[in-house]
């Protein structure tokens, strides 16, 4: 174990931070609180972040769940049923 360090300035902040009598509390935190309280906690800061999301995607789930039963394609397959004439052509 190598020996202790000499300290030239004979400063130790150990010792100062203990004579200073800093309380263990910070003493400013009451008048912080009200930053954290009431309207602006952090769920009332961020709730109105994205106003209309909520709405877009049941209207959109809505959306895709009309589409998907109710409005069928009913072109299953190009080389069915096109009539007679058209032989290797594709048909678009």
């Amino acid at each position: 174990m190598p020996p202790p360090r000499h300290n030239v300035t004979g400063f130790d902040p150990r010792k100062f931070v203990q004579s200073s009598g800093m309380p263990a509390k910070d003493p400013w935190a009451r008048a912080e609180q009200w930053r954290y309280t009431g309207p602006f906690t952090r769920y009332n800061r961020f709730k109105g972040a994205l106003p209309g999301l909520g709405t877009a995607t049941v209207a959109f789930g809505a959306y895709c769940t009309y589409e998907y039963f109710f409005m069928k394609d009913e072109h299953h397959g190009h080389g069915e049923g096109h009539g007679e004439g058209h032989g290797s052509e594709e048909h678009h």
